[in-house]
Protein backbone atom coordinates (compact mmCIF):
# COMPACT_ATOMS: atom_id res chain seq x y z
CA UNK A 1 0.00 0.00 0.00
CA UNK A 2 1.30 3.49 -0.81
CA UNK A 3 0.43 5.72 1.69
CA UNK A 4 1.24 9.76 2.72
CA UNK A 5 1.86 10.95 6.43
CA UNK A 6 -1.39 12.91 8.06
CA UNK A 7 1.17 13.44 10.97
CA UNK A 8 0.00 17.53 10.23
CA UNK A 9 -3.40 17.03 9.68
CA UNK A 10 -5.61 19.22 11.68
CA UNK A 11 -9.19 21.26 10.87
CA UNK A 12 -11.07 23.89 13.02
CA UNK A 13 -14.54 23.06 12.77
CA UNK A 14 -15.27 26.46 14.37
CA UNK A 15 -14.53 28.26 10.50
CA UNK A 16 -15.94 25.57 8.35
CA UNK A 17 -18.49 26.58 5.76
CA UNK A 18 -20.53 23.55 5.82
CA UNK A 19 -20.41 22.51 9.55
CA UNK A 20 -21.63 19.12 10.38
CA UNK A 21 -24.87 20.01 12.55
CA UNK A 22 -23.50 17.26 14.92
CA UNK A 23 -27.35 15.76 16.03
CA UNK A 24 -26.92 11.81 16.10
CA UNK A 25 -29.30 10.37 13.14
CA UNK A 26 -31.23 8.11 15.31
CA UNK A 27 -31.76 5.80 12.42
CA UNK A 28 -29.58 3.13 11.65
CA UNK A 29 -30.14 0.72 8.81
CA UNK A 30 -27.76 -2.29 9.49
CA UNK A 31 -28.82 -4.12 6.12
CA UNK A 32 -27.86 -1.17 4.05
CA UNK A 33 -25.07 -0.32 5.66
CA UNK A 34 -23.56 -4.09 5.03
CA UNK A 35 -24.56 -3.62 1.50
CA UNK A 36 -22.69 -0.01 1.48
CA UNK A 37 -19.75 -1.42 2.42
CA UNK A 38 -19.28 -4.13 0.42
CA UNK A 39 -19.60 -2.60 -2.69
CA UNK A 40 -16.07 -0.81 -1.22
CA UNK A 41 -15.16 -4.39 -0.61
CA UNK A 42 -15.08 -5.20 -3.88
CA UNK A 43 -13.10 -2.22 -4.92
CA UNK A 44 -10.58 -2.92 -2.63
CA UNK A 45 -10.68 -6.70 -3.85
CA UNK A 46 -10.23 -5.60 -7.15
CA UNK A 47 -7.72 -3.09 -7.15
CA UNK A 48 -5.20 -5.54 -4.74
CA UNK A 49 -5.79 -8.19 -7.27
CA UNK A 50 -4.81 -6.05 -10.52
CA UNK A 51 -1.67 -5.80 -8.91
CA UNK A 52 -0.55 -9.45 -9.77
CA UNK A 53 1.41 -9.61 -7.01
CA UNK A 54 -1.55 -10.97 -4.72
CA UNK A 55 -4.92 -12.41 -4.65
CA UNK A 56 -7.76 -11.06 -2.62
CA UNK A 57 -11.53 -12.52 -2.00
CA UNK A 58 -13.77 -12.19 0.44
CA UNK A 59 -13.26 -13.95 4.08
CA UNK A 60 -15.32 -16.87 4.56
CA UNK A 61 -14.15 -17.70 7.78
CA UNK A 62 -17.38 -16.59 10.43
CA UNK A 63 -16.13 -13.55 12.37
CA UNK A 64 -13.12 -12.57 10.27
CA UNK A 65 -12.40 -9.40 8.88
CA UNK A 66 -14.01 -8.70 5.36
CA UNK A 67 -10.93 -9.70 2.83
CA UNK A 68 -8.14 -12.43 2.84
CA UNK A 69 -5.26 -11.55 1.03
CA UNK A 70 -3.25 -14.55 -0.25
CA UNK A 71 0.00 -14.87 -2.34
CA UNK A 72 0.32 -16.48 -5.64
CA UNK A 73 1.33 -19.56 -3.77
CA UNK A 74 -2.04 -19.81 -1.95
CA UNK A 75 -0.82 -18.73 1.68
CA UNK A 76 -2.90 -16.25 3.78
CA UNK A 77 -0.52 -12.79 3.72
CA UNK A 78 -3.39 -10.28 5.50
CA UNK A 79 -6.77 -9.71 6.41
CA UNK A 80 -8.28 -6.52 5.62
CA UNK A 81 -11.51 -4.85 7.46
CA UNK A 82 -13.66 -2.31 5.34
CA UNK A 83 -14.76 0.71 6.76
CA UNK A 84 -17.24 3.34 5.13
CA UNK A 85 -17.66 6.31 7.21
CA UNK A 86 -19.72 9.31 6.05
CA UNK A 87 -19.99 11.58 9.50
CA UNK A 88 -17.68 12.34 12.27
CA UNK A 89 -18.52 12.83 15.23
CA UNK A 90 -19.26 16.43 16.26
CA UNK A 91 -19.28 15.82 20.04
CA UNK A 92 -16.59 14.19 20.33
CA UNK A 93 -14.52 16.75 22.76
CA UNK A 94 -17.34 17.01 24.62
CA UNK A 95 -17.90 13.34 25.52
CA UNK A 96 -14.24 11.76 25.06
CA UNK A 97 -12.60 15.25 26.54
CA UNK A 98 -9.37 12.64 27.62
CA UNK A 99 -9.41 11.16 23.94
CA UNK A 100 -7.14 13.84 22.34
CA UNK A 101 -9.84 13.55 19.61
CA UNK A 102 -10.82 16.60 17.40
CA UNK A 103 -14.29 15.93 15.37
CA UNK A 104 -12.72 16.36 11.93
CA UNK A 105 -10.02 13.78 12.16
CA UNK A 106 -12.24 11.04 14.22
CA UNK A 107 -13.43 8.00 12.72
CA UNK A 108 -14.58 4.91 14.79
CA UNK A 109 -14.40 1.03 14.97
CA UNK A 110 -17.03 -0.87 16.17
CA UNK A 111 -15.12 -2.07 19.47
CA UNK A 112 -16.07 -5.84 19.44
CA UNK A 113 -14.93 -6.15 16.29
CA UNK A 114 -11.57 -4.51 17.05
CA UNK A 115 -10.87 -7.10 19.89
CA UNK A 116 -11.85 -9.60 17.80
CA UNK A 117 -8.93 -8.29 15.18
CA UNK A 118 -6.82 -8.41 18.28
CA UNK A 119 -7.45 -11.47 18.95
CA UNK A 120 -7.19 -12.99 15.56
CA UNK A 121 -3.92 -11.56 14.71
CA UNK A 122 -2.41 -12.90 18.16
CA UNK A 123 -3.57 -16.44 17.49
CA UNK A 124 -2.65 -16.47 13.99
CA UNK A 125 0.08 -14.08 13.33
CA UNK A 126 -1.31 -13.07 10.17
CA UNK A 127 -1.29 -9.27 10.29
CA UNK A 128 -4.83 -7.45 9.91
CA UNK A 129 -5.07 -3.70 8.19
CA UNK A 130 -8.55 -2.14 8.96
CA UNK A 131 -9.26 0.30 5.96
CA UNK A 132 -11.35 3.26 6.26
CA UNK A 133 -13.51 4.65 3.42
CA UNK A 134 -14.34 8.39 3.85
CA UNK A 135 -17.09 10.38 2.20
CA UNK A 136 -18.91 13.41 2.41
CA UNK A 137 -16.08 14.21 5.59
CA UNK A 138 -15.79 18.03 3.00
CA UNK A 139 -13.24 19.33 5.38
CA UNK A 140 -10.69 16.18 5.06
CA UNK A 141 -12.34 14.32 1.72
CA UNK A 142 -13.71 16.43 -1.99
CA UNK A 143 -17.25 16.41 -2.77
CA UNK A 144 -18.27 13.31 -4.61
CA UNK A 145 -15.13 11.75 -4.02
CA UNK A 146 -13.80 8.94 -1.18
CA UNK A 147 -10.35 8.61 0.17
CA UNK A 148 -9.03 5.83 2.59
CA UNK A 149 -7.19 5.37 4.81
CA UNK A 150 -5.84 2.28 6.70
CA UNK A 151 -3.42 1.51 9.69
CA UNK A 152 -2.42 -1.88 11.17
CA UNK A 153 -3.90 -3.55 13.71
CA UNK A 154 -0.84 -4.35 15.87
CA UNK A 155 -0.55 0.23 15.87
CA UNK A 156 -3.95 0.53 16.80
CA UNK A 157 -3.47 -2.34 19.73
CA UNK A 158 -0.78 0.20 20.79
CA UNK A 159 -3.14 3.39 20.67
CA UNK A 160 -6.23 1.16 22.49
CA UNK A 161 -3.89 0.57 25.18
CA UNK A 162 -2.43 4.32 25.09
CA UNK A 163 -5.99 5.58 26.18
CA UNK A 164 -8.65 2.48 27.05
CA UNK A 165 -11.56 4.03 27.96
CA UNK A 166 -11.23 7.13 26.92
CA UNK A 167 -12.00 6.58 23.55
CA UNK A 168 -15.00 4.54 24.03
CA UNK A 169 -18.72 5.77 23.48
CA UNK A 170 -21.92 4.02 23.67
CA UNK A 171 -24.44 5.12 21.12
CA UNK A 172 -28.38 4.81 21.99
CA UNK A 173 -29.70 2.14 20.25
CA UNK A 174 -31.93 3.69 17.27
CA UNK A 175 -34.18 2.34 15.11
CA UNK A 176 -32.89 0.01 12.36
CA UNK A 177 -30.58 -1.91 14.79
CA UNK A 178 -32.74 -4.64 15.21
CA UNK A 179 -32.61 -7.09 12.33
CA UNK A 180 -35.45 -10.03 12.75
CA UNK A 181 -35.51 -9.50 16.45
CA UNK A 182 -31.35 -9.53 16.76
CA UNK A 183 -29.73 -5.90 17.88
CA UNK A 184 -27.25 -5.94 15.17
CA UNK A 185 -26.70 -2.52 15.09
CA UNK A 186 -23.14 -1.04 16.38
CA UNK A 187 -23.88 0.88 19.49
CA UNK A 188 -20.20 0.43 21.31
CA UNK A 189 -17.57 2.39 19.75
CA UNK A 190 -13.80 3.02 19.65
CA UNK A 191 -12.53 5.79 17.68
CA UNK A 192 -9.00 6.85 16.66
CA UNK A 193 -7.35 9.83 14.93
CA UNK A 194 -6.26 10.45 10.95
CA UNK A 195 -2.94 11.57 12.46
CA UNK A 196 -2.81 7.85 13.80
CA UNK A 197 -3.55 6.61 10.28
CA UNK A 198 -2.21 6.13 6.86
CA UNK A 199 -3.52 7.56 3.49
CA UNK A 200 -3.77 4.68 0.68
CA UNK A 201 -2.99 6.23 -2.32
Amino acid sequence: MAYSSLSAFVYDCNVCPTRCDGVSKGVYRFENDVLFSEQYEQMIIRRINRSGKYVASKSIEPGYPDITVKDLNGEVQKFIEVKVQQRTFMQVVKHLPAGNLSPSETVALNQSDLLRYFAIENENNIPTTIVWVLMNRMCVVPVHTQQLYYQQISALSKIYKQYGDARRFRRKSGEGDLVDGVHKGVTVNYHFSLKELKRWV
